[in-house]
């Protein structure tokens, strides 16, 4: 695995997830229903969770949806999904929690934006009430800062005192430290108030990828609370995974940042397991964590005109995804295999032997044989039209001899 070196910050106990410390990065998601809907929330907690979502977080904006969380929790420990739970509070926490405390003792964790807990005077005694709760049940907090909705009072206090600087900052230098500065002093206030320096997560999230290196660079060299990585909002499809990819791995190779986020906006109707699926693959691919068998495909040219290398590389990746759940629970080790599903003969074998399991198609011109191998050796020749059913049957004979121990 990887050899990074990660930000030494405090752990956090999450449920019963630990975030920091050098631990694991850990994924998290959140659900995009109406969290006073009960099934549909606990059903999209389920999804999530099952897709490899660690800590999922759930809006808590009105009375009926802080009404709901102890009965989503109680639903998820029936369905025995033992899934962190955080509560999203903004504007109204305070209020919510108050009049709903057995919201405030069901759910693991609190996420409150310091820049809408309140304004003026209300501001302290508002965020400090949610503070309390998490003192009272012992509840850990990610104070979670964003340019989309920063601390104004902050703000205008910092332009104040550039004004009379001889030379003043810029205004892109004030926002950025408007926003740390929010970040760490909100979490210091936390702490006075009586909440465990190891009880606070922070994060300051931007929607611009060169800003979000820079603020995170400058945030982990002044703070040792653990750090939540992730764009406020990324996008759809492509450009959201590849603006999330190009920020958080180069935060990542620094070692910066203790939890995840891919803040993917769905495609009409698609899955929101999607994010949660990217934040895995991007921990993966760099070396950092390992989730699930690596399907190592070529992307086709004119030697592979038929498609099915395509169809098999993208049935083999959804075969293994599907036996994850109960391979990881029998054979220990399994999701660092890698398969290689390659097109025609030029890189085919070769690609293969550096697999675990390889399997060579013909391209075109080529004899309709593919030759598969195991741990880089050519154990098989596969034709017909069962080289998709014969080459899952390989690959689970492979898992069950290679990590059948289960220890």
């Amino acid at each position: 695995m990887s050899k990074i070196s990660r930000q030494k910050t405090n752990v956090v106990q999450v449920g019963t997830v630990k975030v920091g410390g050098g631990l694991p990065v850990v994924v998290q998601s959140m659900t995009d229903t109406d969290t006073a809907n009960i099934a549909k929330t606990v059903r999209q907690i389920a999804n999530l969770h099952a897709a490899g979502s660690e800590i999922v977080r759930v809006t808590v904006n009105s009375l009926e949806a802080a009404a709901a969380v102890p009965h989503i929790k109680e639903a998820l420990a029936k369905k025995a999904i033992d899934c962190p739970l955080v509560g999203d509070f903004h504007f109204n926490g305070h209020r919510l929690l108050s009049e709903h405390p057995e919201c405030a003792e069901a759910l693991d964790k609190y996420r409150i934006n310091p820049g809408n807990v309140g304004r003026g005077r209300k501001k302290d005694s508002q965020f400090a009430s949610i503070v309390e709760y998490a003192c009272k049940f012992d509840k850990p907090v990610r104070i979670g800062a964003n340019w989309g909705s920063l601390d104004q009072d902050q703000l205008v206090r910092l332009m104040d005192e550039n004004a009379k600087n001889v030379i003043p900052q810029s205004n892109e230098q004030l926002v950025r430290e408007a926003l740390i500065s929010s970040a760490i002093k909100s979490a210091e206030f936390a702490e006075s108030v009586g909440l465990s320096r190891k009880k606070i997560i922070v994060s300051c999230k931007v929607s611009d990828v060169q800003e979000l290196v820079t603020v995170y660079r400058d945030l982990s060299s002044r703070t040792d609370y653990p750090l939540h990585l992730g764009l406020t909002e990324a996008g759809m499809g492509s450009k959201g995974i590849v603006s999330s990819s190009a920020a958080l791995a180069i935060l990542l190779q620094e070692g910066i940042g203790d939890t995840i986020r891919i803040s993917l906006t769905p495609q009409p109707g698609g899955e929101r397991i999607e994010e949660v699926q990217v934040a895995q693959e991007l921990l993966q691919t760099m070396g950092i964590r390992s989730f699930t068998p690596l399907v190592i495909s070529c992307p086709g040219c004119g030697r592979t005109s038929s498609d099915f290398f395509q169809v098999l590389a993208k049935d083999i990746q959804l075969f293994l995804r599907n036996q994850m759940p109960v391979w990881k629970k029998k054979y220990k080790g399994v999701e660092e295999m890698k398969v290689a599903v390659m097109g025609c003969v030029v890189n085919g074998p070769g690609e293969s032997k550096n697999a675990n399991i390889g399997i060579s198609l013909p391209g075109s011109g080529e004899n309709p044989v593919a030759p598969v191998y195991v741990d880089g050796v050519k154990v098989k020749t596969l034709k017909g039209a069962m080289i998709a059913q014969d080459f899952e049957s390989i690959v689970n004979e492979y898992v069950r001899d290679n990590y059948g121990n289960g220890t």
